[in-house]
């Protein structure tokens, strides 16, 4: 699935990535930012809320470590559990409804795996709101996850 509101965000793409012969590969995330506070795990359009999230946040001295999903089935746990044991904190962003969301996925793989022992706080989840989606654009806006939701979510995860 693809969310049309990414279709008029203009981005970068790598020489590789416009060659003809390249592919994603089904499965594995990528790490979009380098981080050692906190992991912040989305897929499609929160991501880039995730990296602006992670930018304001360096000017304050915490390091985000990014998390691009890519896919969610198959999903790339194993990166998602190394991240955590190398930050020892997990925040989950996704549009969606908070109940049966990918977030609580990943919260639960994580609480049932082996990087549970590294949380040096529980993992939070940061979703949309639990309403129908509104028509007005104001209402739209604070029913899904922004950038200042982010901050606030990983400054809570750090106590700071």
């Amino acid at each position: 699935l693809e969310n049309e509101l990414l279709y008029g965000v203009p981005f970068e793409m790598s020489e590789q990535a416009q060659s003809k012969d390249f592919v994603i590969p089904i499965g594995k995330a990528k790490i979009e930012k380098q981080g050692t506070h906190v992991t912040l795990v989305s897929h499609s359009r929160p991501v880039g809320h995730c990296l602006e999230a992670a930018a304001v946040l360096s000017k304050e001295g915490v390091e985000c470590e990014v998390i691009n999903l890519r896919t969610i089935r198959p999903m790339d746990i194993e990166t998602v559990e190394a991240s955590v044991v190398k930050t020892n904190h997990l925040v989950t962003v996704e549009g969606g409804w908070p109940q049966f969301g990918v977030g609580a996925e990943i919260c639960a793989r994580i609480m049932e795996g082996p990087a549970f022992n590294y949380l040096d706080a529980p993992a939070v989840r940061v979703t949309g709101a639990d309403v129908p989606m509104p028509y007005a654009k104001i209402l739209e806006d604070n029913c899904i996850p922004q950038v200042k939701d982010i901050i606030f979510a990983v400054k809570k995860t750090l106590n700071i």
